[in-house]
């Protein structure tokens, strides 16, 4: 078996995964490996699957797959995986993060502090009593709701699969989780049913201007109507890890010239320990396909 590591993975996983058969990253083997091993930088296009003539699994390091065209995997006969738990506890501690530093006002106060300023006056806000709407409820936005739920905030969501837990409250349909939202967080997959699901439209219903956070995807979004309901004051904030083009554009993406934005470079799933939990769950599934003769 050749395991073609293709992106940037934890530096110990080669010798790991080497129980399975020969590892490499040198990427003019695609056409040999039986395993892909991608995260986000590489683009699993038609193309590039045609390339990889023995390929029977593409892993997918982290949770969205829309870098995977997955329907002409199916096609091929190639099992498309991602590793759905790794990286939740690090998604959900940068959302949280991005959420407790817009309420603590902490880049303000940075800011004003190296520029010789003294704003003790400016009052900042506590996440105590708020309200947290999660748009999707899978691993990472689950943990997210633990999180908040035990700094005393109040969490609503909406998914398409209603989930039993007693953190948080289902609702049924967007609308209604960011009707009366402090706090919005998305964590949905981008796919044509979600493209620039977060517009003007769905920003009209929020009545309360309230900080968004995104560590989904970029395409989720409508830049442009975020950029415009900052300035109009109908959202207070909004905190992005993830955009529309990667690495952004800063001079063609409105969020640059906006106010009250902060900006993360897609850092969400790069912990050290998140790499780790990823290399682990690449090595499970490996050997799972291996023990049923898959590859």
């Amino acid at each position: 078996m050749l395991i073609l590591i293709a992106d940037a993975f934890d530096k110990g996983l080669p010798a790991k995964l080497s129980v399975f058969g020969e590892v490499t990253d040198d990427i003019s083997r695609l056409p040999e490996a039986d395993v892909v091993l991608i995260r986000s930088k590489t683009k699993a296009t038609k193309e590039y699957i045609d390339q990889a003539k023995n390929m029977k699994v593409i892993l997918r390091g982290g949770v969205g797959m829309d870098n995977i065209d997955r329907a002409y995997c199916k096609e091929k006969g190639i099992i498309a995986m991602n590793t759905p738990h790794a990286s939740a506890p690090a998604v959900a501690e940068l959302a949280f993060a991005l959420m407790l530093s817009t309420a603590a006002r902490i880049c303000f106060y940075d800011n004003s502090m190296k520029k010789g300023e003294w704003a003790k006056k400016e009052k900042r806000t506590e996440l105590l009593g708020k309200t947290l709407g999660l748009i999707g409820f899978g691993n990472i936005s689950k943990s997210l709701a633990q999180r908040a739920k035990a700094f005393g905030m109040n969490v609503v969501y909406y998914d398409i699969i209603k989930s039993d837990v007693d953190y948080a409250e289902y609702k049924s349909s967007m609308d209604e989780v960011v009707e009366n939202a402090d706090y919005i967080s998305f964590h949905i997959p981008y796919t044509p049913e979600t493209d620039k699901v977060l517009n003007k439209d769905l920003i009209a219903k929020m009545k309360k201007a309230p900080v968004i956070i995104n560590t989904a995807r970029g395409k989720i979004v409508n830049e442009q109507d975020v950029a415009d309901a900052l300035k109009e004051g109908k959202l207070s904030w909004y905190c992005t890890d993830v955009y529309t083009s990667e690495p952004p554009v800063m001079e063609d993406n409105p969020l640059f010239k906006a106010e009250r934005v902060t900006f993360t470079p897609h850092v969400g799933a790069n912990s050290k320990e998140n790499l780790l939990r990823i290399g682990d769950e690449v090595y499970e599934t490996i050997e799972k396909y291996h023990k049923e003769g898959i590859i």
